[in-house]
């Protein structure tokens, strides 16, 4: 029996299901990253540093070929979870069919223009060893083969996630991250050609592609039933795309900016004192991208029915990283000298340490950032996003030049705080337009944010490291008990007493 709308957006609040979808996306992200650490050595080893180099090229290109879905993936998502909960199931078909028509289009483009431009990429742009050229275009052009099933496994996975199967999900994605890495380890006791190693990713990919054609046609069978395009679904479909492909191509120039800029104004070394600590920081993101995962389908089929689930899952989701991640949070900004003393050595601690802790802090409210912004995605206004990230540009880099001219890699990641900070300000200000009855709690959550960056900007006065730990759990002291009375509901805590009683207590 299907549940109603209202049962689906009821299911779509509870705290168990969203903690549960949201730490099955967590692994699904972070298995890959742990095999990579120990298949990476052995790759470098059996291939040498050439051929490996060629492969982590090919690993990115199938990480970035998702670029060519024009954001229809994620469109298809929002309009098949906005069908679904208004009980209109005989449109989805239509839907979903037209949206793999125009993502196999897009896909056998990408694969013309990846073709097109292999010769050039081997032969004159990337510094490819003679003897390793033949090679290398023949796995590339194998790569532009595979574009169109990359493209249209997002769309089956969207699918999945509007109905929040992401069981089923990272069923499929984990085994597949770990085959990326794995898959070309077995290979290399038979041979060390890289044709036969992007084959075999090749393979594993098409695999984990009918894997999801399967699982959608079973959860939706009216899939099967009536395969038809509707040329009228196209245009909405574009259009919510297109607003989110130019944030996919506005965010990553932002992200990747500042090392450049640093490269160019202070220097090389400066670069590696500074994207050390920010990669290590920004493995926390992995969480809040996990969780809007998660709620992306959520909001955009509770906001059609019923928006005060809609508010209930907002809310929900901000406390929940804030609760999660402050903590981390504070850990690395009290002992970052100590932390990177003990991994780096006394050089990086010297010069890395403030780097770390500023972008700590960045990192925190570029993850509370996630969720305004899937709001305003998830209810169908990904135009808002974009057109504020298109304003942001030009003056973060002017903002950011000028600090690390000034700063060098410290006003980098000044840099990288205020824009995080006014990031979240403006994001809070737009979503309270979809949000009724919330501008006091957003406001209460604002002073809360406020309270827990002076805690952490107080973390990053110099101290030894006694004080360090002793100012780190009072802070976290003071915190749980002011998230305790003044963050979370009476319902929220209701439920954390149970899940601690079930937990801990009841045997």
């Amino acid at each position: 029996m299907i549940p109603s709308s209202t049962e689906h957006d009821v299911q779509l609040t509870s705290g168990r299901l969203l903690a549960r979808n949201a730490l099955l996306n967590l692994m699904g992200r972070i298995a890959p990253l742990a095999v990579a650490i120990f298949a990476i050595p052995i790759l470098i080893n059996g291939l040498g540093m050439e051929r490996f180099g060629v492969l982590s090229l090919a690993w990115m290109l199938i990480g970035y070929f998702s670029l060519f879905d024009l954001g229809i993936g994620r469109a298809l998502t929002k309009l098949v979870a906005e069908k679904l909960s208004a009980g209109e199931n005989e449109k989805v078909a239509a839907l979903v069919w037209t949206s793999l028509f125009l993502m196999l289009i897009l896909g056998i483009l990408g694969a013309l223009l990846m073709g097109l431009l292999s010769p050039w990429l081997v032969y004159t742009i990337l510094k490819i060893p003679a003897s390793l050229r033949s090679e290398s275009l023949q796995a590339f052009y194998l790569l532009a083969l595979s574009i169109p099933m990359v493209i249209s496994t997002a769309g089956l996975r969207g699918i999945l996630e509007a109905r929040q199967l992401f069981g089923l999900i990272n069923y499929v994605r984990i085994p597949l991250g770990l085959f990326t890495y794995l898959g070309p380890v077995l290979v290399l006791s038979l041979t060390h050609n890289l044709v036969i190693i992007v084959a075999v990713l090749a393979v594993g990919r098409l695999l984990a592609w009918l894997i999801f054609l399967v699982l959608c046609l079973r959860m939706l069978p009216e899939l099967g039933q009536h395969r038809t395009i509707n040329r009228r679904e196209m245009g909405p479909i574009l259009r919510f795309g297109g607003w989110l492909t130019v944030t996919n191509v506005i965010s990553p120039i932002m992200e990747y900016l500042d090392r450049f800029l640093i490269g160019a104004l202070v220097s090389m070394t400066a670069v590696t004192y500074y994207v050390t600590p920010y990669d290590v920081v920004t493995k926390l993101l992995h969480f809040p991208s996990a969780l809007v995962g998660v709620l992306f389908p959520a909001f955009a089929a509770s906001y059609v029915s019923n928006s005060e689930h809609t508010r209930q899952l907002f809310l929900r989701g901000i406390k929940l990283v804030m609760v999660v991640l402050f903590p981390v949070s504070l850990l690395l900004v009290s002992m970052a000298p100590e932390t990177l003393e003990i991994w780096l050595g006394h050089d990086f601690s010297q010069h890395s340490a403030l780097v770390l802790q500023l972008l700590t802090i960045g990192v925190f409210l570029n993850s509370l950032a996630y969720l305004p912004a899937t709001l305003v995605q998830g209810v169908g206004r990904p135009d808002l996003i974009a057109k504020l990230h298109l304003i942001e540009l030009p003056f973060y880099l002017i903002m950011l030049w000028g600090l690390i001219h000034s700063y060098g890699i410290k006003g980098a990641a000044l840099a990288w705080v205020l824009r995080a900070g006014i990031d979240i300000i403006l994001l809070f200000v737009i979503s309270r337009r979809f949000l009724y009855n919330t501008w006091q709690v957003i406001q209460r959550m604002t002073y809360f944010l406020g309270a827990t960056i002076i805690l952490l900007s107080f973390a990053t006065l110099p101290s030894s490291f006694a004080v360090s730990a002793g100012l780190f759990f009072v802070t976290l002291f003071i915190f749980a008990l002011s998230a305790w009375f003044f963050m979370l509901s009476p319902e929220d805590r209701t439920m954390a007493k149970d899940y601690w009683y079930r937990r801990f207590v009841s045997v």
